[in-house]
């Protein structure tokens, strides 16, 4: 396994981190605990996590992975591990989270006293804002819409409540998740102008069906050197494969349908189809190839993958070793073209 320098710390993560957030829903937690004891005996160091997993988040189930990952860390030597978890924040509706989450620093203190409790832990290695408190188009909307701005805690009031955090020991580093150009760049000059921790990672979707990473927030990455986490490497399944030979296999896409609407787009099928092609005439398997694909990015810090079985993961782990040649490449830059982010 690889291990990279995460944005300006001090942390080694694997160049693979184990996403959880199937964690107490589709797996159990036997199931969660094999899943643990399996990616760090292939050399995984690095776990991601958040307060609403797992997904789909529902008021009955909030909160379990955090849990099912504390009852296996605390019998873990912590010192080797890297722990991540996210703060949920507004503008999903999850008014059984804090009785309606803000990013503030009253709710940024129970959130985060919340994850330790259930983690088992004194601190997290990495404590990110799951996404903006303020309005932002994502989860499958591509357009900024000014008129749905609403009233939101500034950045550098969120950054100096957890800047405190950081000081007491809780937080060893900082980072954001499905942020914006702006969002970065905002939190980095709040960081320079108040003396404030750096921001040094940034977990967003990123996979071959969805390479928006690649224009501003790429730039943005590279100079302010925060690292990318990249989520959803394969589409939410869509590239494995699976879904061209039977759109009913089971997975997240079909048991949860409302969950995966950013996928239910044109050219998405006949994006993934050709990437599938790709893979099968290189000898990989098209999960390999989309995982390789995202691992080797220079921006990429670390790929967060997730499975519901051993089998997985095993496949999952073994794209670590897995370099892609320059013609596959070429070809993939070609399909691309073809086919330009048909799922952002």
């Amino acid at each position: 396994m690889e291990y990279r320098t995460l944005g300006s710390s001090d942390l080694k993560v694997s160049a693979l981190c184990l996403g959880t957030m199937t964690f107490g829903e589709q797996n159990t937690e036997a199931e969660a605990h094999a899943q643990l004891d399996y990616a760090v005996e292939r050399g995984v160091n690095f776990i991601d996590t958040a307060e609403m997993y797992p997904v789909p988040p529902r008021a009955e189930t909030v909160h379990r992975t955090e849990q099912y990952i504390g009852a296996w860390l605390k019998k873990q030597p912590r010192e080797k591990l890297i722990i991540a978890t996210k703060i949920a924040g507004p503008a999903r509706g999850f008014g059984w989270i804090r009785n309606g989450p803000r990013i503030n620093r009253e709710q940024i203190n129970a959130a985060l006293d919340g994850s330790l409790r259930r983690l088992q832990t004194d601190y997290v290695d990495l404590y990110q804002i799951h996404w903006p408190d303020r309005y932002v188009p994502m989860f499958g909307a591509t357009h900024y819409d000014a008129s749905q701005e609403h009233e939101a805690t500034p950045i550098a009031e969120q950054l100096q409540a957890l800047a405190e955090l950081v000081k007491a020991g809780k937080i060893r580093h900082l980072g954001l998740s499905n942020e914006t150009p702006w969002g970065v760049m905002e939190f980095v000059r709040c960081a320079e102008q108040l003396g404030l921790p750096r921001i040094i990672s940034i977990q967003n979707a990123y996979h071959l069906l969805n390479r928006t990473f690649e224009s501003g927030l790429a730039e943005v990455c590279h100079h302010a050197n925060i690292g990318l986490l990249a989520y959803s490497p394969l589409a939410f399944g869509w590239l494995t494969g699976k879904y061209l030979d039977d759109p009913a296999a089971p997975g997240r896409i079909t048991l949860f349908p409302g969950f995966g609407q950013r996928y239910n787009k044109p050219n998405v099928a006949a994006a993934a189809a050709e990437y599938a092609r790709i893979a099968r005439a290189a000898g990989l398997t098209p999960a390999t190839l989309a995982l390789a694909f995202a691992r080797t990015r220079r921006f990429t810090a670390s790929t967060i993958i997730g499975a519901t079985s051993l089998e997985q993961l095993k496949e999952n782990l073994d794209s670590a070793t897995v370099t892609l040649a320059s013609g596959v490449l070429e070809q993939l830059e070609a399909a691309h073209r073809r086919h330009p982010s048909p799922a952002p």
